[in-house]
Order: structure tokens, then sequence, then C-alpha cells
């Protein structure tokens, strides 16, 4: 027998080792059986390249609680260790890499992370155990030895007899303040969580299976049951298969099999799998999304060699993407780092730059693939592809070959077919190009039929995040501007050579415009009289674009505030047509009160056109257009 003190400066390790990670103990289990997956695989690389004269076989990890005796032990058989080995390894290298992660760490909380990023996984045991026993056989022909180390520095190692086969078992003595880790549930949570698709098969007891009976069973035969190992993890997920390997429906089952509670059906899936500059693989799925911008706790899931990580993929994942589901495996991904330094990484930006461009390239294939069918999904995947456009300039430049402008008539326009078919006739006098749009094609009809009575187009942009998208594109293309189709009357949104015929002078155009603001009297209305055909409507209430656009940015988060708009009052246009029979009425009325009551019921009716009239006033305006009925 060998004892020895672990050559570490600092006195007691392990208690430091409990007190800084205690968040995170779970951890143990994930990195001890990442150890033993290691090892596994280390035994097929040298049995492949004829290093072992040996079967691989089917090794498989197995993972056993022992309440009784309050152990919790780990099982390989992988490669195993010589004693020489156990001493290099255990002893020497983990703890003194130990012993640096916490001289490094010890005296800050901030980014602690969770100790599998920082590669020192097996004395993450002695957070949840009080005694650790490695007992183990190398392939080499030597002795198997065991180790022991109560969580002081010292420690024995001897050679044994009761380990025959190869491998390596670890043996936990749980602590009192850790024995839900002796719970079955509890286990089984973790290895769901931490190694569903460990690329070995890991047994966690066994269970009954019915075996089929013979096509020549009597028909009251009853079918044979055996106990089988109970493998809890699938050790090749889809994304380790190339995509040839799976059909539409492997992609969706594998999608269930991620997210259990998920029953809609995702749209469509990308396959993700590149070895060079770095590697990764990967699948990510658009899920049905409505204009809601909230994330669901059904996250895009990070792995490193089949092991989970994390579902916080900020920094790695582009934030337009947050909004997917699905899985990225990478092992380029530097995991020891704070997130500010994670998001400089230039591995980290080369893969967040390849996600962009293959989910662009989807979209791409996608429409020319099936243009109806991309049309159909357009409302459930909008709110990714306009928040692409916004963050990311690479897809940005891409777009113009999937994103899609939809109209109030249901068309669908790529913006080249926006320049080819509606440019030409919604091209002011000064040459720029006018994109008319509603965002609620109920609530702005009227607005919208004038338009479409001028022949104009009006694009329907419904998603929260318009006025960003809008910004952008006002930015990046050439004389082009966006304008609500209730901004102002159609004719000043779209100004053309044209100047209509007034039926007033502007003394009386004047006198007008004076009658109708001491009706109103409200600061909120500016009264603007225009030229307007004699058969639209007398009063129309608009809002300026600037200013409606401002607080809608402000109200998704944008730069409303920067501009002061937070807490900026509403303010409108009433537009009140000349050439209207209302105008000429107002003009020659000489009774004031009557006068009056035309001018507030018309401007009732341009509310409620709005949906501005409401509460007491709506009630208000009932009541005296039944009163009209009766007389």
């Amino acid at each position: 027998m060998t004892k020895g003190n672990i050559n570490v400066s600092v006195e007691n390790i392990f208690p430091l080792i409990k007190k800084f990670l205690y968040s995170d103990h779970e951890i143990f289990l994930r990195e001890l059986i990442s150890n033993a997956t290691d090892a596994t695989l280390k035994l097929k690389h040298l049995t492949s390249i004829g290093e072992i004269k040996t079967d691989y076989g089917q090794p498989k990890i197995e993972v056993k609680i022992n309440k009784d005796a309050k152990t919790l032990t780990i099982i390989d058989q992988g490669i195993g260790m010589t004693g020489e080995e156990v001493e290099k390894y255990i002893n020497q290298i983990a703890f003194s890499g130990a012993e640096e992660f916490l001289e490094k760490y010890k005296d800050t909380s901030k980014d602690s992370g969770i100790i599998g990023h920082f590669g020192l996984g097996f004395y993450s045991a002695f957070m949840v155990a009080e005694k650790v026993e490695i007992v183990t056989k190398s392939y080499k022909d030597e002795p198997a030895v065991r180790w022991i180390c109560d969580g002081s520095p010292e420690y024995t190692l001897e050679e044994t007899t009761d380990k025959t086969d190869r491998g390596t078992e670890i043996i936990l003595h749980i602590a009192e303040d850790s024995t839900e880790f002796l719970e079955e549930f509890r286990i089984r949570e973790l290895l769901l969580k931490y190694n569903k698709f460990m690329p070995v098969p890991i047994k966690f007891g066994t269970k009954k299976e019915t075996l089929p009976l013979p096509e020549d069973a009597a028909e009251d035969a009853k079918a044979e049951t055996v106990e089988v190992d109970n493998i809890i993890n699938n050790p090749t997920p889809a994304w380790t298969k190339a995509p040839s390997e799976l059909s539409d429906a492997d992609y969706r089952e594998f999608y269930h099999e991620l997210y259990p509670m998920q029953f809609e059906e995702p749209l469509f899936n990308i396959h993700l799998n590149v070895d060079y500059p770095f590697n990764l693989t990967g699948i990510l799925y658009f899920p049905k999304l409505t204009n809601g911008l909230n994330i669901e706790k059904d996250k895009i899931q990070l792995y490193q060699n089949q092991v989970y990580v994390t579902d916080e993929v900020k920094g790695i994942v582009p934030d337009f993407l947050m909004l997917l589901r699905g899985v990225i495996d990478s092992p380029d991904i530097p995991l020891n780092v704070s997130r500010s330094y994670l998001q400089a990484d230039g591995a980290v930006k080369k893969i967040s730059s390849y996600i962009t461009k293959k989910v662009a390239d989807k979209m791409v294939s996608l429409f020319n693939e099936n243009r109806e069918d991309y049309e159909k999904k357009w409302n459930d995947i909008k709110i990714v592809i306009e928040y692409g456009m916004i963050s990311e300039d690479k897809f940005f430049d891409k777009s113009d070959k999937f994103a899609l402008y939809p109209t109030t008539d249901g068309k669908n326009y790529l913006w080249s077919e926006l320049e080819e078919k509606v440019k030409p006739m919604q091209t002011d006098k000064d040459g720029n190009f006018v994109i008319l749009y509603a965002t609620n094609a109920d609530e702005q009809h009227s607005y919208i039929q004038s338009a479409k009575d001028k022949g104009y187009e009006v694009l329907l942009l419904d998603s929260p995040i318009v006025p960003h998208l809008i910004q952008k594109l006002e930015q990046s293309k050439d004389k082009i501007s966006f304008a609500r189709v209730d901004a102002d009357h159609v004719n000043n949104l779209i100004k053309k050579e044209d100047t209509a015929i007034s039926k007033l002078n502007e003394e009386e155009k004047e006198s007008l415009k004076k009658n109708i603001e001491e009706a109103v009297n409200d600061k909120k209305f500016s009264v603007k009289v225009e030229d307007l055909e004699s058969t639209e409507a007398p009063f129309m209430i608009t809002q300026p674009e600037f200013m409606r656009r401002m607080k809608d940015m402000q109200a998704t988060g944008g730069g409303g505030g920067m501009f002061g708009m937070s807490g900026f009052p509403e303010m409108y246009n009433l537009v009140v047509n000349s050439n209207s029979e209302l105008a000429a009425e107002i003009l020659k009325s000489e009774n004031a009160e009557e006068k009056n009551s035309k001018i507030k019921y018309a401007l009732d009716l341009a509310k409620l056109s709005q949906n501005l009239l409401k509460g007491k006033d709506l009630t208000e305006f009932i009541q005296k257009s039944y009163s009209n009925l009766s007389k």
C-alpha cells in the first residue's frame, strides 16, 4: 500500500471546493460520466488503430445506487488506469488544476461558471461525497488498484484483486448534506438532463420488456416478459448523422425527443455540419411563432461532444435566432471564460456568422423550392426574419431573396417585385418610392380603401418590430420612404404634380379653420384644411409618421426614448376637406350652436374611424345618434 499527501499548498482544498461550487453541485454526475465516456472512446480508438489487441465489443457505462451503504457508483468498461497513471492523473494533475482554479476564483463570485467548464471534472465528486474510491484496472497487463481519499490531502493507493475486468469504478460515499443523490428519481433527472445524448450507452437499473408472440402462437398464448438493461440515453442522436440518413419524420421525432412537452410540429429545420475552420454540428428548428417576442422555456441547447452544457447560448447563437429551438454541438466553443470574453472570441464570431449564413441559405432554398408553401408559413417565421434583418447586416444583405412584403389584398412581394410592380405608380414628384403600409387592416380600412382607389398598393406590416425594420430599410435602400396609410391624406403621402381645385378662397379656408378650432378646442388636434375630392370624407384624423413611429419604437424597446418620446402626449392632424358639403354648411351656418354641434359630431365620426372614441365620449355619441334617428 502507498500512502501520501496530495501536493497542494491550500491546506484543506475540499471544503473550499464544496463551498465555492455549491450552487452547481449537481454537475458532478455529468463530469464523472463524461470521464467514463472519454475512457470508453479512447478504448475504441486504440482498438481501431490496433494498439490494443482486443475486441471493442459493446461497452456501456453503469450508474448504481446503494442506499444502505450510502454510495453512488459509476462504472465504465474503458481503458482503465495503472497505479502509476492514478498517481499521475489523480494525485498530481487533477488537484494541481483544482488548486489553480481556486486560487484564481476563490475571492470572486462573478463568472464562476460550472465546474465542468474548467476541465477539472474528477474532483467535483468531493462536492457531494465525504469519501471517494477509485477501483480501476488498465487494458495493460497490470494489476488493478484501489485509490481512497476522505476529503483531506491524504490518500491511499494499493493493489487489489477485487476487480478483474478492464475499466474503472468511481464509488462516492455520499455526504449527509447530499443524500438527495441517493434517490433514484434525482439521478434519473440528472442523467436525462446532462447525459441524454452521450455517445456511450448508460445503464441505470433494469426494466421489463414483453417479447413478441411467434406468428403461430395459440390464441390464448401469453407473451413472455424479460428483464433487460434500462439504457437511459440515445447514443446516436439525429445531429450526429448525415442529413441523407434522416427523413422528415426522423427530424420531427428528434424535435419531440428534445422537447417532450411540445405538441405542435416545427415548421422546418436546418441541419448544421461544418468541420473547417471549426467543428460544429446541430439541428435548428423553426417553431410556430406568434407576434409576441417572449422567448419560451424551450430554448436551443448547447452540447460539447454530446454532453449537455447549457441552454443559455447568447453570444454563440445570433440574437435573432434565440427564438428558434434545437441543438448545437461544438468542441471549439471556449467555455472557461466570461460571457464578455466569449462574445469577443474569434472562433465564436465565426460560428455565429456561419449559423447566420446557414439560416439565410435555408430561407433562399425554401422560397425557391416551394414559394406557395413558404408564403403560407410567413406569418409564423416573419418575426425571426425581420429581427435578423435588423440585427445582422450579412443576413440583411441576403434577405432580398426571401423576405416577403405582404399586401392587404393577400399578395406577397419580394423587394425586387416591389420595385418592378409598385414603384412606377408610387413614385412621388421628387423621385422617391413611397411605400404605403398598414399595421391593422380592419382599423385602418378606410385609409387603405382611399389609397387603393388611387391605384396604390398597401403593405400589411403588422409585427411588433416593424418600426425598426422600416428604419433599417430606409437607411439601406436608395430613395425610398415608408408611410403608414393613416399618417396623412394619401395625396400628401405620395405627392404628385396634380393640384386639386378648391371651391373656397383663402379667406373662406381661414374662416373654416378658425370655426373648427374653436369648436374642437383640443390641443392634441392640429386642424389642416385640404383641397380634396368632394366625394372624400369631410373630416379625417391622421397621426404624423415620425411621431407615431417613434412612439411605436419606444414601445418595443427602440430609440423612442432617445428622442424624448417617453410620456410624450398623443398628437393628431384633423384634416378637413374644403370641397366637402359639410365645409360649405359650416361656413354658411349662422347658428353657432348648430354649427358647433355639426363639427363635434363630424369629429366624433372621424375619431370613431380611428378607434379614438372611447368611454364617456362614445356613450354620448351613441345616445346622440339614436336621438337624431327619432327626429
